[in-house]
């Protein structure tokens, strides 16, 4: 059972200096293996990321029957495939949840299209992300995503079921609230927790007087409706008109500083149970199109495929053993829409593109409750990267990049809740922080974000006005930030957070699922 110890004041937190290293691991092991949390006179702690991955976290990828098998063919390949992803598409779900695999043979299939997943229960599956497996290559022109998993519509409020948080203060990592009527609410539903802004607290943060850009670039100040943020949660009981949902709150709800409030919603056209797995994109290039990074000429083309795979208004969704090959922009991107997605064993190698914005995101996130297990990068930008406002809990897990051109991190406008556990950033930096009028006007990039044991030549973290950001068990050679640091330059136990607060969850079961397999 975790516990919570009220140790530290919010004036002893407001008032530490920079780079202190004498503050408390906010999560240890106590004598029985428990996980003891350290919170603030608030009740604020590091948030459970347990719920991150597929259905929900700790809950094994499915092994789905092949349906229909496809062998390479001549010329595009595009229109075959689809048919084939169409065909299982139509067959019916079976008590699973499951329509079945597609199963594509080893060999090359050109596909000079987009490919689309757009029913529930259908994986697509390949054998093997070698080169002597199954490889998808991009041909012709063109950014675009090579395969998209893909529902429809948006999530709907359904109408008369808002009802207002009425405590004064949620503190982050608390999975309880009070609403003023919890009568049109019951165990299973599927709720909204939605957290107001105010411009009070965006003035509290600085967002409202972001500097202009010395080259006469646009900065967008921040508003209160675009920083409304939305978390997708289940209820799990009901006590009264206390509520308690399945995954702890990222991000605090003040009534001081707009409070909250929940809707159920509906999503009809999202679909769930939909897969990509053990397969290998290559994205064809023109290696005459060049660009210098100082002495070094390196290939620059931008007109070649973008992103291998996108996960979009998909909910239990995985991607599992797959390998892009010079793909432009990302290997996998979870979109906005995305929920309870794993991304595991997969790898993201030598991008063509420009070594600029907007480019050479490896492993990119702006769902929720995401989790990417033992991902690699190599020559990206921005490897292991959360986008905009982006609703945690997400979590990177065992993850590697080598020869980053640029930092990890969430990369700009207050992304909540995600993990970076035993990452690594070779040639880069891991960063939280204010990026201030960085792009049109990035700003504080992230809150509640936690680093446990990870290493990186360079960490910036830095603690925004009414949150928090932590670096536990870090490792570089340079460091700054007026965040939570703990222990740095040795690492501490546990040695993985998310694998302890799995266990604490679930118990030592549930850790075979994050198992490499064999």
């Amino acid at each position: 059972m975790m516990r919570a110890l009220i140790l530290l004041s919010a004036a002893v937190i407001l008032c530490r200096t920079a780079l202190a290293d004498d503050m408390p691991v906010p999560v240890r092991l106590g004598d029985g293996g428990e996980l003891l949390y350290e919170a603030d006179e608030r009740g604020n702690t590091v948030p459970d990321f347990s719920n991150s991955g597929y259905s929900g976290g700790g809950v094994p990828l499915p092994d789905v029957p092949v349906r229909l098998t496809l062998e390479p063919g001549e010329g595009d390949d595009t229109e075959r495939i689809q048919a084939a992803i169409d065909q299982v598409s139509e067959i019916p779900l079976d008590d699973t949840g499951f329509r079945g695999a597609l199963l594509l043979r080893a060999g090359e299939y050109q596909v000079g299209g987009t490919l689309r997943v757009g029913a529930s229960g259908v994986v697509l599956r390949g054998e093997g992300s070698g080169e002597d497996g199954t490889i998808l290559r991009a041909t012709g022109g063109g950014q675009r995503t090579l395969l998209t998993l893909s529902g429809e519509g948006s999530r709907q409020e359904v109408e008369g079921s808002r009802v207002a948080v009425t405590d004064d203060y949620v503190p982050i990592g608390a999975r309880s609230m009070h609403v003023e009527d919890a009568s049109g609410l019951s165990v299973g539903d599927e709720i909204v927790v939605v957290r107001t802004a105010t411009e009070e607290w965006i003035h509290t943060l600085g967002m409202d007087r972001i500097p202009e850009r010395r080259d006469g670039g646009k900065v967008t100040q921040w508003t209160p409706r675009a920083y409304t943020i939305q978390y997708e949660r289940e209820v799990t009981a009901i006590d009264g008109n206390e509520i308690t949902a399945d995954a702890p709150l990222v991000m605090s709800l003040d009534q001081q500083s707009g409070g909250g409030y929940v809707y159920r919603y509906e999503w009809p056209g999202r679909i769930r149970n939909v897969a990509v797995e053990h397969l290998r994109g290559v994205s064809d290039f023109d290696p005459q199109v060049t660009a210098k990074l100082g002495d070094d000429e390196y290939c620059a083309d931008e007109d070649h495929g973008w992103t291998l795979i996108r996960v979009v208004k998909a909910e239990d969704a995985w991607v599992r053993d797959v390998t892009s090959v010079h793909f432009g922009y990302s290997c996998v991107w979870t979109t906005s829409g995305s929920k309870s997605v794993t991304v595991q064993d997969c790898a993201c190698l030598d991008p063509v593109s420009r070594i600029s914005g907007g480019r050479r995101y490896s492993f990119s996130a702006n769902g929720q409750q995401a989790l990417f297990l033992r991902c690699y990068a190599r020559r990206g930008r921005h490897d292991f990267v959360m986008h905009a406002r982006a609703p945690g809990p997400n979590a990177f897990v065992d993850c590697r990049a080598d020869t980053a051109y640029s930092d990890s991190g969430p990369h700009h406008r207050w992304a909540t809740g995600t993990l970076y556990d035993n990452v690594i950033v070779n040639g880069n930096a891991l960063n939280v922080r204010n990026r201030g009028n960085s792009g049109t006007g990035h700003g504080w990039a992230g809150a509640q974000m936690v680093f446990w044991n990870c290493e990186a030549d360079r960490i910036i973290c830095q603690q925004p006005p009414t949150a928090q950001n932590w670096a536990i068990g870090c490792i570089a050679s340079d460091r700054s930030g007026d965040g939570w640091w703990a222990s740095f330059g040795e690492h501490v136990s546990p040695q993985s957070l998310y694998r302890a607060q799995l266990r604490e969850r679930l118990g030592e079961e549930a850790l075979g699922v994050l198992t490499r397999p064999e």
